[in-house]
């Protein structure tokens, strides 16, 4: 561990833990420590922690609510932090402001640590539409973004008016849709890291009960069609042009296939279930026969959507 990440605990964070295991912080529960797990919860110590974070150059994770993400058996070897306190609100804001939404549609706030579905029940909440698809995609606002998350002909970049970001050089920086470079499960902040602390959606006002229907009938259909209750991390595999993933890898007659404590769904054939001590080393071995068996038979080279990180 490198020895000036000690000097975290003077720091003032809201809570740092040292060699805090990983895995309890994953939809997969797998993952080895990070030598340091930091929860940030207001502006000014995000900038502190990355003040620290270059001066010291010490690699840096920031993690949201793990559910796309592997990280190695060998764990992360820098700080691997999360944006809780000030970074998780969520709030209707009036027109008028720095950022403004078209006629007919409402603006509103969203801290980039708050949960996606979290989002979705409360725009529900104030009868404002456009955000349903997302009720039952796991994970945060932040990263919903940077994914460009999606569902049930929905996706992200619909909805999304603007978004604020911090980064690791200490600016912050306003952001539309248009330089995000959003396209399928991807946007320029997969290449060009930045931490997103606030998010704006412009919705439109609906019949809440009509909301509220929806919201239950897309939730519905994915428990009726996906291992929700499986300790899983979403797709594994991002779909192919004119296809998709789930259906390539059933054709090729891998559900059911086994590494270790992994195995592919038999509910879902793009998610990888951990049946119980599941390594990452399995995940990957089992990611690895998938792509092989698929372009074997298909000839088409599946693509990971989950983001593999750390060592071992």
């Amino acid at each position: 561990m490198h020895p000036a990440l000690r000097r975290l605990a003077d720091l003032a964070f809201t809570r740092v833990r040292f060699r805090e295991l990983l895995a309890p912080y994953t939809t997969w529960r797998i993952g080895g420590p990070a030598d340091a797990l930091v929860d940030v919860g207001t502006p000014e110590e995000l900038e502190r922690l990355f003040a620290f974070l270059r001066e010291e150059g010490i690699p840096w994770f920031l993690l949201g609510h793990g559910s796309n993400v592997l990280f190695g058996d060998g764990g992360f070897r820098g700080v691997v932090f999360r944006l809780v306190g000030a970074f998780r609100t969520l709030a209707v804001s009036p027109q008028g402001g720095d950022i403004s939404c078209p006629p007919g549609t409402v603006l509103v706030i969203a801290g980039g640590g708050a949960s996606l579905p979290g989002l979705a029940s409360f725009a529900a909440r104030q009868g404002l539409a456009g955000l349903e698809f997302a009720g039952g995609i796991p994970g945060t606002v932040g990263g919903a973004v940077v994914m460009n998350a999606g569902a049930h002909g929905g996706e992200v970049k619909d909805v999304l008016r603007s978004v604020r970001l911090f980064t690791p050089d200490g600016r912050e920086v306003v952001a539309g849709p248009e330089s995000l470079r959003f396209s399928y499960r991807t946007s320029i902040l997969q290449k060009e890291r930045a931490v997103v602390v606030e998010a704006a959606f412009c919705l439109r006002p609906d019949d809440p009960e009509e909301i509220r229907a929806r919201l239950a009938a897309f939730r519905e259909r994915r428990a009726r069609t996906q291992p929700v209750t499986a300790r899983t991390a979403g797709s594994v595999f991002r779909n192919p042009p004119g296809d998709y993933a789930g259906r390539l890898i059933d054709a090729a007659g891998l559900k059911g296939l086994r590494v270790g404590g992994a195995v592919v769904s038999s509910v879902h054939a793009n998610f990888i279930e951990n049946a119980g001590g599941a390594t990452a080393r399995d995940v990957r071995a089992l990611i690895e026969r998938i792509q092989d068996e698929v372009y074997r038979k298909f000839g088409v080279r599946l693509e990971t959507e989950v983001v593999v990180v750390g060592e071992g």
